[in-house]
């Protein structure tokens, strides 16, 4: 019995799972999914990056002042490290910020 063959690699999910190993390097553990030619990197709540095998993008946080539409961070596959840092300071900021919001266990105000 010959066993089906796997799927080929699609560029945009080499791409995903190169940043997903540097993001490990930064103690950042993600999820990669693909389909449709693109690649996504699940990192955190608003902190999705996704790729066509070409660049990497991800929601700054910000919203253009002039067009009302979420500014984006675009950078090309070829230097995965210095994606994954990128990433990991928006990682970090999320995180504070979240914990901004939270309350604290016992508050009842």
């Amino acid at each position: 019995m010959i066993a089906p063959a796997l799927p080929a690699r699609t560029p945009a999910v080499h791409a995903a799972e190169q940043l997903n190993n540097a993001l490990k390097q930064h103690g950042i553990f993600a999820d990669v999914h693909d389909g449709y030619g693109i690649a996504l990197v699940s990192v955190w709540v608003d902190l999705l990056v996704w790729t066509d095998g070409f660049v990497y993008r991800w929601w700054t946080g910000q919203i253009s002042g002039r067009t009302g539409r979420r500014l984006y961070t675009v950078y090309n596959v070829e230097n995965p490290a210095t994606v994954a840092r990128c990433v990991a300071r928006r990682y970090v900021e999320l995180h504070q910020s979240r914990a901004l919001l939270e309350p604290v266990h016992g508050d009842t105000s």
